[in-house]
């Protein structure tokens, strides 16, 4: 087949309107429904109104375990004047929800009685009528609505119509929505994989998706870029299923066969959207059914998914689409985008202070932790180049807003025992988290300068002292109240293969012109100790291959390592023992976090230092290898006089 280029490139707005009007022509959205057990009915939706088939009660009955008496009998009945009655002409003795016999219309609560012998009891209060009976139809009455048409049925409503004697109730039927995942790239999970091989996870996003959506979703096998085999399945899909969904090769390349395959079974209305990440969707109709082809890429693949599956199911169903949660917050710094290109920001979200403040993680299309652990997510509209700094702006949340008002925002270096430390805050606190970016050590103390974070991790090595932290803080941050705490001390040095196979023993092989190197982004502590470090050895930056290609955590350099787009690298040793590579150690470093003051008494703040304190965040540290805590949790310096010693040790209301 030949390439074709996009059609067009429209509006998100303006692609989706114009297939749902294409849909209404086709009846698309006329609903159906099926009749199923009430026990099975959790979650799915009526399609018409429930009416309780009985009432309930639908007896008299007792609302306590007593006597059942004629109340008028008991009047006068106190204390200085008992009243005796007999069982079985004056009263019947009964539990709760036993009948009530029809000459009777009161209970009175058993410990309230004092039964004289088998025969005869005594009071020493009245009841009045219809005390402690409850009436038929109290809870339901016979053909009163139980739930109205369009009602998501919850367990409570399960609850009443089995009380009710429904035991079968009508509910719309599920969407089905045909998952196609496509590529000769793709093998399934547990497959041992070779270069060039992507596990399929897309088709699992989506699925679950789906379901979370009311919908069902028919995930089918792997089909190889095959334009025959590919055609072949969609034709498959459209006979079972209500929406198509093909994803990847929905491009413009050489195996992107998704918009020839829908334009000869039916008709392409869109193909190219204004969207970043996403753009190469296709939208078109074939047998009167949506066929949505999506890009490959993980986090493009699931927003177009998001944008455009997930409208069509609830409209098929008749039911409202609830919007995300949207909150207020101000960018960590500037964002800019494409002009003319809409643009969905994945950040983490924290609040400092008063404000709720954005990071942006990776934008990239395939950084799928991106949505992992994302926030919210930063509309750019088409007509804007980007958001500015402090100007407030919408973000929609993928988490509760409770969370992440109990998150710790941390911004600055990269390391390994944060994860640790997030870790053992979902462990100790539930509900709190450790939201950490990582923007090098400078940008840390630039994030508080700001306003913007709680705190900020950093091993900033001063070439003129060989002191670590204190003079940036100085410099940077001179007229603010702030502390450093110390994490923990750690081997920095270089990552290479495992066997470490070119024999790189030291700096100098960096200079060989057949090693490819491989560098921190600038403002890393780990690029401003290399820096230090080759300065030492006079060796200049021109002299190293790859000196400007960067990476911005430990984690990705080691990667790139065990993957042999590079050679070598600087980073800590639990990343190259992550990784299974082996380690040159050149230096041993100090990792800290610094604190302003006034976060101290904050109860986020606490538990952090808590957790950094605790026996338990050591242990774990030295089972990832290459880092020291003989003074983890230590005050190594403060801006304003604080007592020496283990900051968790000290009273912080008295800070």
């Amino acid at each position: 087949m030949g390439r074709k280029i996009y059609l067009e490139n429209r509006s998100r707005d303006e692609a989706l309107q114009n297939l749902i009007e294409e849909l209404e022509l086709t009846n698309f959205f006329v609903q159906e429904d099926e009749e199923i057990l009430v026990d099975e009915s959790l979650g799915r939706i009526t399609s018409q109104p429930v009416y309780a088939r009985v009432s309930t009660p639908h007896y008299r009955a007792s609302a306590m375990d007593g006597v059942a008496v004629i109340a008028s009998k008991t009047f006068g009945a106190a204390e200085t004047n008992p009243v005796t009655l007999k069982l079985g002409a004056d009263g019947v003795v009964v539990d709760t929800g036993d009948p009530i016999p029809d000459e009777f219309d009161a209970v009175i609560m058993i410990e309230h009685v004092n039964f004289i012998d088998d025969n005869r009891f005594q009071i020493i209060a009245p009841a009045f009528p219809w005390q402690h009976v409850r009436a038929i139809g109290e809870d339901m009455v016979k053909q009163e609505m139980l739930l109205p048409s369009n009602h998501g049925i919850r367990p409570y409503d399960v609850g009443a119509m089995v009380a009710a004697n429904v035991d079968r109730v009508r509910v719309k039927i599920k969407p089905v929505v045909g998952i196609i995942p496509t590529g000769d790239e793709l093998v399934e999970p547990g497959t041992q994989l070779k270069p060039g091989d992507i596990v399929e996870f897309n088709s699992r996003v989506m699925s679950g998706l789906v379901v979370q959506w009311h919908g069902r979703a028919e995930v089918f096998p792997i089909i190889p870029d095959k334009y025959d085999k590919i055609k072949e399945v969609v034709i498959q899909a459209l006979d079972k299923c209500h929406i198509v969904v093909i994803n990847a090769g929905s491009s413009a390349g050489r195996d992107d066969y998704t918009s020839s395959i829908i334009e000869e079974l039916g008709r392409v209305y869109t193909h190219g959207i204004a969207i970043k990440p996403g753009k190469p969707v296709v939208l078109g109709i074939a047998s009167g059914r949506p066929v949505i082809g999506i890009p490959g890429y993980p986090v493009s693949s699931a927003l177009t998914f998001e944008l455009f599956v997930k409208p069509l199911i609830y409209r098929k169903l008749g039911t409202e689409m609830k919007e995300r949660q949207k909150v207020k917050v101000t960018v960590a710094k500037p964002l800019y985008s494409t002009l003319g290109m809409e643009e969905m920001i994945r950040v983490k979200i924290g609040r400092v202070g008063e404000r709720l403040v954005a990071a942006p993680l990776e934008r990239g299309a395939g950084v799928m932790m991106s949505l992992v652990r994302a926030d919210g997510i930063l509309r750019v509209p088409r007509l804007s180049e980007g958001i500015e700094v402090d100007i407030p702006v919408e973000a929609e949340l993928l988490k509760p807003l409770g969370v992440i008002e109990k998150a710790v925002l941390m911004c600055g270096s990269h390391d390994l025992t944060l994860d640790v430390v997030n870790d053992l805050f979902h462990k100790f606190y539930p509900g709190y988290s450790l939201s950490s970016s990582h923007v090098g050590s400078l940008g840390g103390i630039s994030a508080l300068k700001r306003g913007e974070a709680h705190s900020a991790g950093m091993h900033l090595l001063d070439p003129e002292t060989g002191e670590y932290n204190v003079s940036y803080v100085k410099r940077l941050l001179p007229d603010e109240e702030v502390l450093l705490v110390n994490l923990v001390y750690r081997q920095q040095g270089l990552m290479v293969a495992k066997g470490n196979p070119l024999k790189i023993r030291g700096l100098e092989a960096l200079t060989e012109p057949n090693i490819k190197f491989i560098n921190r982004q600038k403002g890393a502590g780990t690029r401003i100790l290399l820096d230090y470090l080759l300065a030492k050895e006079g060796i200049k930056e021109s002299q190293i291959s790859g000196y400007r290609k960067e990476e911005y955590n430990h984690l990705a350099v080691a990667a790139a390592i065990a993957a042999n787009t590079a050679h070598v690298g600087m980073g800590i040793m639990a990343a190259a023992q992550a990784l299974d590579l082996d380690f040159v150690p050149l230096i041993e470093e100090r990792y800290d976090i610094c604190i302003p003051k006034v976060f101290l008494k904050d109860e986020r703040i606490k538990k952090l230092l808590h957790i950094i304190c605790s026996e338990e965040f050591k242990e774990q540290v030295s089972k990832l290898g290459g880092y020291g805590t003989k003074q983890t949790g230590k005050i190594v310096w403060s801006s304003f006089p604080v007592e020496e010693g283990m900051l968790c040790e000290i009273n912080l209301q008295e800070i």
